[in-house]
């Protein structure tokens, strides 16, 4: 047997601690369930076995003390602080959702196989490598040895880990199912940097074949047509150039210019759209502009409602009450069409009505969509139909961005190959009239 201590609240919410024995956790969660209570916390007290033993030292004789470090030591210490100097905060990154769910993970599994909260966060704090999780780490160890839970000490750090994953471990808490939703979490953030490093992939290739167009044409118009435009003006005689050398020369000389001009605008109005998507208003618009663009805004509206229906069914499989799910879904949406939809089912369950009526009302959300959140209210299974919806989609996202991807690369590659394929027949057209008029001349003598 084993004492277990333990934070519950009763039918009132009043927060009462204490301890308990129990062959292993569960069944101490068990017992004080039992007792009418609701444990947030449990964690397995200590032996203090070590007591005697450390008696028995004190009757020991002291041992001399130890040498003063020599000037040695002292260099090496010294050289030991350099090395570690840690960055400052404003200087750190944004943790990698690798690092996170790897830890989420491993944690998971940990708790799983019967192995204490604490033990299992100093097991893993051996084991990290990455500096902002370490002390994270340290600080969530000290507030939950001074008594406080484990979602307590997680919003200490709001920029490791957000509210979806704090309420997660406070209804995993309140449960006694911690480890289930950890695995929850974890399932949960793998299967979002999935979709989302796949939409990154599939734009890697055009944005490659974009910039290099750009730096080839701007290469031709700058340095060769220059050079042509010269030896035209030299050998035609007076002659009137064929209409697509006479624009392409101007293109070149307009590039010449004015071309850091042009390069200034292009600048600052990103800069100027940066600065609009920063205002409420503003980045509205661009969600709005993002879901109705052709092609894009499917892929973009499919990752979208696949975000929505996987982080809330994740919250309502874990036990968080619904008006609590919708108010984290709505503020980790990452689109504010869809946040204002689900701010319309969240005033609307708040008011005793269903979520599918104020879903049905936004047009970002399919019928299907809608259909199948119905049923699953109308059988008690809304959690189970909003994970198949968000399986159904990541399916969608997939194939849209293999279509995308196979509808773009060739399509990159003609407007490519038309741009050089202008400059360059631009160039022989006078050439070939050149060389013709030079044959005819000579034949003639």
């Amino acid at each position: 047997m084993a004492t277990f201590q333990y934070i519950a609240k009763d039918s009132e919410g009043n927060e009462t601690r204490g301890q308990i024995e129990a062959a292993d956790r569960n069944s101490a969660i068990a017992a004080v369930r039992a007792q009418g209570l609701l444990p947030t916390a449990m964690g397995e007290v200590r032996s203090s076995a070590a007591a005697p033993a450390q008696a028995k030292s004190k009757a020991k004789p002291k041992k001399a003390p130890a040498p003063a470090a020599s000037s040695g030591d002292k260099k090496k210490r010294g050289l030991n602080m350099e090395i570690n100097i840690k960055l400052p905060k404003f200087l750190q990154g944004k943790i990698k959702t690798k690092v996170l769910t790897q830890f989420t993970r491993q944690l998971a599994t940990l708790v799983n196989a019967g192995l204490p909260l604490m033990r299992s966060i100093d097991v893993l704090k051996r084991q990290v490598k990455d500096q902002q999780m370490c002390e994270a780490l340290d600080g969530i160890s000290e507030t939950i040895s001074a008594g406080g839970t484990f979602s307590e000490a997680l919003t200490a750090y709001p920029k490791i880990f957000d509210n979806l994953y704090v309420n997660m471990v406070k209804a995993g808490e309140a449960g006694g199912v911690l480890e289930v939703v950890l695995g929850r979490l974890a399932e949960f953030a793998e299967k979002a940097d999935k979709i989302k490093n796949k939409v990154k992939g599939a734009m890697i290739y055009p944005i490659v074949v974009l910039f290099a167009a750009v730096g080839i044409t701007a290469f031709l118009l700058i340095t060769v047509i220059p050079k042509f435009q010269d030896v035209f003006k030299d050998m035609m005689g007076g002659q009137p150039l064929p209409p697509v050398t006479e624009f392409v020369i101007q293109a070149s000389q307009y590039v010449q210019k004015d071309g850091l001009k042009v390069l200034a605008i292009v600048v600052g109005a990103y800069v100027l759209m940066k600065m609009a998507a920063k205002t409420s208003k503003g980045a509205y618009i661009f969600d709005v502009i993002k879901l109705k663009m052709p092609v894009i805004g499917t892929l973009v509206q499919r990752t979208a409602i696949s975000r929505f229906t996987r982080t809330l069914g994740t919250l309502l499989s874990s036990g968080v009450p619904i008006l609590q799910s919708l108010v984290i879904v709505r503020d980790t949406s990452g689109n504010l069409v869809i946040s204002k939809a689900i701010q319309s089912v969240h005033d609307a369950v708040k008011e005793g009505e269903g979520v599918t009526q104020p879903l049905s009302q936004c047009w970002v959300f399919p019928p299907m969509v809608v259909s199948m959140v119905e049923v699953g209210e109308e059988t008690g299974a809304l959690a189970e139909m909003l994970t198949r919806i968000a399986d159904t989609y990541d399916d969608e996202v997939d194939n849209a961005v293999a279509g995308m991807t196979a509808a773009i690369e060739p399509a990159l590659i003609i407007f490519l190959a038309g741009i050089v394929g202008t400059i360059v027949i631009a160039m022989f057209l006078p050439m070939i009239k050149i060389i013709s008029s030079v044959s005819g001349g000579s034949g003639g003598m």
